[in-house]
């Protein structure tokens, strides 16, 4: 069940940490926002070291579709409503400066890098796709509405954003990581006050940025109430169509369409960490009916981390955690988010301002609905008995047939059939006496 960017792609591999050091500035995590953070920080002359518990980019990173793109859905018709034009335009500007950064950096990087025109559809609303229109107009943003003859069903049209693009996400990082300051195989399992304790020695820091996907200290930030995790599914068809641009529908279980090369990438089946949903059936589902005469070469899965708002978490990790930052909540979007978060910490880190900070704080006000939703999951897997428990938090952990694993409906950890830690938060295994 591997991507098809880890089956065609070859990554550096780096030294475990043996022995204490010392450094200005630790970044915990090897995917690709802690990649960027370390190449930024280093362009900067700044004295870093990039720790990860595995290897790099063998978490979320190595399962994405990999689209370059300032469209997350139909976002800027609710960022403007709920933020205001100002910080709506941020959101904007951070991630076009972030899809801007991306054709700067791939211009001296084999990493198959296309320029393409994103995509966000509609099965059955027009009127949905208006309304983003004259939002983005009210920002200075060319979009359109135009048809989506290129795929099988017929919808209503789509939002349509030129200059965006694709690429191989890990020959891309291959090249960004070489020469870095990385350690593998180097988990962290406790923070004290500027240092992280790990197996075969311990890193004094002076500044810490967490880019683990989801944070894993649960003291501050109340990070494990502001978040839950969704999982969505990749299928990679021979004998498809070759679609021009990239497509994505702007309903939660609609469909994604990409193509790499002479393959087409389908994605969807999504769901909530911890529940029911399509999985791969419902792409396997589709593919017969539409594209009758293609033949599967890779499938694979991923998950996400949703904000109560739909904007990601990047900043100041908390108030009481002075000189610590994050980079989490991306929402499916991560190859722009992690551009952005890189840059704006990178910012942050040299103690500079940033101009589109503001929109991302992660201290910003958490009265929304979704919170609700958060807590009252929490409170019914808490109460529901279960041999087996996330060591997160204590959440009941429910069997996922499709992908073989246990996983965490509270805040998305994952384990498998042995009770091997997949997907934080959870900093490590199920107890040997959960297993039985």
């Amino acid at each position: 069940m591997n991507s098809i960017w880890k089956e065609s792609a070859s990554l550096p591999h780096f030294d475990t940490l043996e022995g204490s050091v010392t450094t200005d500035v630790l970044i915990i995590g090897g995917g690709i926002a802690g990649i960027l953070c370390a190449y930024f920080l280093r362009e900067k002359g700044v004295d870093y070291v990039l720790v990860e518990g595995n290897t790099i980019c063998s978490g979320i990173t190595e399962n994405t579709t990999a689209k370059i793109t300032s469209q997350h859905g139909l976002i800027y018709d609710k960022l403007l409503h709920r933020v205001g034009i100002e910080k709506a335009k941020m959101y904007l500007d951070a991630n076009q400066n972030a899809v801007k950064k991306y054709f700067e950096l791939c211009e001296d990087i084999d990493c198959d890098f296309e320029k393409r025109t994103n995509c966000v559809y509609s099965i059955d609303d027009k009127r949905k796709l208006e309304r983003e229109v004259a939002a983005l107009y009210k920002m200075g943003f060319p979009a359109e509405i135009i048809e989506t003859e290129e795929l099988p069903f017929q919808t209503a049209g789509a939002v349509s954003f030129e200059n965006q693009a694709q690429f191989h996400p890990l020959k891309f990082l291959a090249k960004i990581a070489e020469n870095l300051n990385i350690y593998e195989h180097t988990f962290v399992k406790e923070l004290a006050e500027h240092t992280a304790v790990t197996e075969k020695g311990n890193i004094a820091f002076q500044k810490l940025i967490f880019a683990t996907h989801f944070p894993i200290d649960n003291k501050h930030g109340m990070y494990f109430l502001k978040m839950y995790q969704h999982r969505s599914y990749v299928i990679a068809l021979e004998n498809a169509p070759k679609l021009r641009n990239l497509y994505v529908d702007e309903a939660k279980g609609g469909l994604s369409f990409r193509c790499y090369q002479d393959i087409l990438l389908l994605g969807g089946g999504a769901h909530r960490t911890g529940k029911r949903g399509g999985n791969w059936k419902e792409l396997r589902d589709f593919a017969a009916e539409h594209y009758p005469n293609v033949r599967e070469k890779y499938f694979w899965a991923t998950q996400d981390c949703m904000t109560l708002d739909g904007i990601p978490y990047i900043g100041a990790y908390s108030k009481r955690m002075p000189g610590c930052f994050v980079a989490t909540g991306f929402h499916k979007w991560g190859m722009t988010s992690s551009m952005a978060a890189a840059m704006i910490l990178t910012d942050l880190v040299l103690e500079k301002e940033n101009s589109y900070a503001p929109v991302f704080h992660p201290s910003r006000n958490m009265l929304k609905p979704q919170l609700l939703i958060n807590g009252w999951e929490a409170a019914v897997n808490l109460l529901t008995i279960s041999k087996k428990r996330c060591p997160h938090l204590g959440c009941a952990l429910k069997w996922n047939e499709a992908d073989h694993s246990w996983d965490c409906p509270c805040h998305g950890s994952r384990f498998d059939e042995e009770g091997i830690l997949l997907n934080n938060p959870a900093n490590g295994d199920l107890r040997k006496e959960a297993k039985a």
